[in-house]
């Protein structure tokens, strides 16, 4: 007896996929393949051997790289099992990869209990751990690493199928993905990551930084204070911490790379990384209580052709000169035009100089006489830095044996600037005088090092000053249209790096050598404290100490005048903030 035929199909009967794939049909009932042109197609398609075998996974690949919003597949179902009569059947179900546009509906924090906070670390330069390549950077929120693009051919998306890491986040755009499935996670819970990884706090708290006392604390529970963190000595470049922290704590300089938004205008990326450094340091959720330079320093490292690195130990005076300079083009300022900058703004002041020469004749007695010139050449220069010369240290001992510790006020260096008291320097003789106006931050290069043919030396003479309340007024060239003649000009300390000098045992020759420590100390403005910060250590330290240390250079801030200032009417100068 001949079988009749169902009248229904059976999968409409019983409303489920069959459990034999498509393809399986084919093969057992091999169907007559049309022509059509003189080529073999099914469904409009053409297929190979190649195809065939599988060997258009590749190419399928490919293009689901080019991101998850191209798939149209259910998130529940492979494409294979969803594919109608009309779509290629014969392709194989492992060269079409699933992804997913959305999260499975129940299931939307899915991998995020996996993330693991501690060992989060955002401050090293993002580079892929593969391939070294800092374009589509992707960093794993389980174990910290980096890793370029999410599409089926990335490192990422191997790291996810190989190790079962599943949660990443996008370094540029913040935004967290799933691996492989390739959905975005938009979850309130991972504020606090993609707030870690740039920082930015709005204005209105910008401006509290220095009128109200913060503190905050980290994943562990550590207290610490946002703006005096310590920063890792990564080998030999706490020449560059030292900077890098006396720049961040002045005020004007800091709220333009906390508030201004650099990663869409022209600046280069030396500024960029700055601004994200300097926001670091004074970011107030943080998950430690470090921060590293690791990603600034490569960039200074690449831009000074390893001028200044952190492999190598070098001066912070030099490297403050190099970086002020190249911020100052970097922010879009002339080279010729004052003013053109934040940098100039800043801390550029006019300075005049006048040279004479001095010449050597030899009178009728043939003895050597020297005679200065007549002429006296004044010229007008710009400075964004003045440089104290030490006087010459004693080369004895005391009567006890013991080593004599020079000390000398600031305000007898500071006279190299009276217009006065000239300086000799080859077959010139110079004297300087500053001009109004004066910048809002002076810095102070206190010169202790130097060298010639032979030997490097040191001079270890003690500057003795006040951390508040210096008169800069006796080095300014009067001019009422500027400032009122016999008023004083107010400046108060800001930042004081300082140098020590260590003994390491050497076997050498020579004897013990010495090796250069710099630290930095800062106020804090809402306390009005002074902390002291060498590399990762913070430490509180007296105001009657500042000065017993070895200052190399530091920054004075001027102090605000009261509005309606006048003479004789009781309006005096306001203190302001130092």
């Amino acid at each position: 007896m001949g079988k009749r035929q169902a009248g229904e199909p059976l999968e409409d009967v019983v409303a489920a996929d069959s459990p034999i794939s498509k393809k399986a049909r084919l093969e057992d009932f091999p169907a007559p393949e049309p022509q059509r042109n003189g080529h073999s197609q099914i469904n409009g398609h053409g297929l190979n051997n190649d195809a065939r075998n599988g060997n258009g996974i590749s190419q399928t690949a490919y293009q689901q790289e080019q991101g998850p919003e191209e798939a149209t597949q259910s998130p529940q179902f492979p494409q294979s099992l969803q594919a109608e009569d009309g779509e290629d059947d014969e392709q194989s179900a492992y060269s079409t990869i699933s992804r997913q546009t959305a999260p499975t509906e129940g299931y939307s924090d899915l991998y995020l209990d996996t993330i693991n906070r501690s060992v989060l670390d955002f401050d090293f330069e993002k580079l892929c751990s593969v391939s070294l390549s800092n374009i589509n950077v992707y960093a794993c929120l389980i174990c910290g690493k980096y890793y370029q693009g999410r599409g089926p051919k990335s490192h990422a998306y191997f790291h996810a199928l190989e190790i079962g890491h599943h949660v990443y986040v996008n370094m540029q755009t913040k935004k967290v993905y799933v691996l492989p499935e390739g959905y975005e996670v938009k979850s309130k819970s991972l504020e606090d990551i993609k707030f870690v990884v740039d920082p930015k706090l709005p204005k209105e708290e910008v401006i509290m930084l220095d009128k109200v006392a913060k503190d905050a604390w980290d994943l562990s529970g550590k207290k610490y204070r946002p703006g005096f963190v310590g920063m890792n000595n990564i080998k030999e470049n706490d020449y560059f911490n030292v900077i890098i922290q006396a720049l961040a704590h002045i005020p004007p300089l800091r709220n333009f790379f906390m508030l201004e938004d650099l990663s869409s205008t022209a600046s280069s990326e030396l500024a960029t990384r700055f601004s994200v450094l300097v926001r670091k340091i004074w970011n107030t959720r943080a998950f430690k209580t470090h921060v590293s330079p690791h990603e600034l320093i490569q960039q200074v490292s690449r831009q000074s052709n390893k001028r200044f690195d952190l492999l190598h130990q070098s001066d912070p005076v030099d490297f403050l000169s190099w970086f002020l300079n190249n911020m100052h083009l970097a922010l879009g300022g002339s080279k010729t035009k004052p003013g053109t900058s934040i940098i100039h703004r800043v801390f550029q002041g006019k300075l005049k100089m006048e040279s004479q020469r001095i010449t050597a004749k030899a009178d009728a007695g043939d003895r050597l006489r020297f005679e200065e010139a007549a002429e006296v050449i004044v010229e007008t220069t710009r400075y964004l830095m003045l440089t104290l010369d030490l006087p010459a240290a004693p080369l004895f001992q005391d009567e006890l044996d013991r080593n004599i510790i020079p000390q000398v006020p600031l305000t007898s260096i500071l006279s190299k600037y009276d217009g006065v008291k000239a300086q000799e320097h080859l077959s010139m003789r110079k004297r300087y005088r500053l001009l109004h106006p004066l910048p809002p931050f002076l810095l102070f290069h206190i010169k202790r090092f130097s060298k010639n043919k032979f030997v490097a030396e040191r001079n270890p003479t003690i500057v003795t000053f006040p951390v508040r309340s210096l008169d800069m007024a006796p080095y300014v060239e009067p001019n009422p249209a500027a400032h009122p003649v016999g008023e004083p000009i107010w400046y108060d300390l800001v930042a004081n790096v300082t140098h020590e000098a260590v003994r390491t045992r050497d076997d050498s020759v020579e004897g013990e050598a010495e090796r250069k420590v710099w630290r930095v100390q800062m106020r804090d403005r809402a306390r009005d404290e002074w902390l002291q910060v060498q590399d990762l250590f913070v430490e509180r330290v007296a105001t009657e100490t500042l000065f017993t240390k070895e200052s190399y250079l530091m920054v004075w801030e001027r102090r605000r005048e009261g509005k309606g200032k006048g003479k004789g009417k009781g309006k005096g100068v306001s203190g302001g903030e130092g």
